[in-house]
């Protein structure tokens, strides 16, 4: 699928808006700017990488020789990146900022509201563009891997430091303090377990039945 690379999962939505509401949404990001605690739901999830909501004009989607569109609607982007699996995600957004994501997504066409899940989930599904080139430089590697990594970088650093001026006594304490300090920052990396063992095995029992190009 080329909306995985390694544990990270590449995710675009566009959904389309009624020009006369435009506005309104424009003032719900502007109120937003101001009021960051309000996205404490969302900046707490770990899973994110990062996630952006742009707004586009009908008038402002670009000419590459196939000719100025002639559209209806305003549209939104949405983008992000996170690592677990797409309904983890989905789910942690609902639960973490319902009322956030409401806003967002308020002036956009049909939009069902965050809760109940379930109908939030098929609109997402239903606008979203799969992604034909992901490039991940760190594959084996979630957000929360790397700032692990950074953390064990800066204490050997510090450690670099000290071995230049400690004595063998001093630097062997201050090494067992530096170890224990990073040892939950010292994860495997790799990519992602599946999300369901029962999942994966029913996809594999019914691959002989479903129906491919050309048969």
């Amino acid at each position: 699928m080329s909306n995985v690379a390694g544990k990270a999962y590449g995710m675009n939505v566009v959904t389309p808006m009624r020009p006369w509401k435009t506005w309104i949404n424009r003032l719900l990001f502007m109120v937003a700017r101001t009021q960051p605690q309000q996205l404490g739901g969302l900046l707490g999830l770990s899973i994110i990488h990062f996630a952006r909501w742009v707004m586009i004009r009908r008038d402002q989607w670009p000419d590459l020789g196939q000719g100025r569109a002639r559209l209806g609607n305003d549209y939104m982007l949405f983008v992000s990146n996170f690592n677990g699996t797409w309904d983890q995600y989905i789910d942690a957004f609902s639960d973490g900022i319902p009322n956030g994501l409401d806003l967002f997504w308020y002036s956009s066409t049909k939009y069902p509201g965050s809760i109940p899940i379930t109908p939030f989930k098929d609109y997402i599904r239903a606008n979203q563009i799969d992604t034909d080139y992901y490039y991940n430089a760190t594959p084996g590697a979630a957000q929360r891997d790397i700032k692990a990594a950074l953390r064990v970088w800066a204490a050997l650093d510090g450690l670099r430091a000290q071995h230049a001026t400690l004595p063998p006594a001093d630097f062997a304490v201050a090494f067992r303090r530096a170890f224990l300090a990073v040892q939950n920052d010292l994860p495997s990396a790799g990519h992602a377990p599946v999300a369901s063992n029962d999942t994966r095995n029913a996809d594999r029992n019914r691959e002989a039945l479903i129906r491919r190009p050309g048969t």
